[in-house]
């Protein structure tokens, strides 16, 4: 039987009350997401967060929290692949964002979380959502 993937993302807010964003390259082009990744097996919440964050942005994240989780149905209707996805939140890092990956980000950028760049994934979308408005989860996403 087949069953949802685990989604781990995270926002990074600096101290200008910013998020970090990056735009996407290859399956999840062109959109713009949070960092973020799958959760492999045996993994915490944390480690793989702390290890998707490093391989993606070269930052050093401490002490994430999880804030929301969330039923990512928009790409699931557009694709057929099906994730749910937990959602944790930052403001104590070191380092400058860069772009370890290039085959899968053109660049990260930081925005105003209550005004995300388009067209933006399903699941960061959602989690930027459950942010602001301060909520775990939101009833049907979509």
């Amino acid at each position: 039987m087949k069953r949802p993937n685990v989604g781990i993302g995270i926002i990074i807010q600096n101290e200008d009350g910013k998020i970090l964003v990056g735009k996407r390259k290859g399956s999840h082009s062109p959109f713009y997401s949070i960092p973020g990744g799958h959760l492999e097996m045996g993994e915490t919440f944390e480690e793989g967060i702390k290890k998707e964050v490093l391989e993606e942005t070269g930052l050093i994240i401490k002490n994430p929290v999880v804030t929301s989780i969330t039923n990512n149905l928009r790409t699931f209707k557009g694709t057929g692949i099906h994730h749910v996805s937990v959602n944790m939140f930052v403001d104590n890092f070191e380092g400058t964002p860069i772009v370890m990956e290039p085959n899968k980000c053109e660049g990260w950028i930081w925005v105003k979380p209550d005004a995300l760049p388009q067209p933006h994934f399903d699941a960061s979308e959602f989690a930027v959502e459950c942010f602001l408005k301060k909520q775990f989860y939101i009833k049907n996403q979509k």
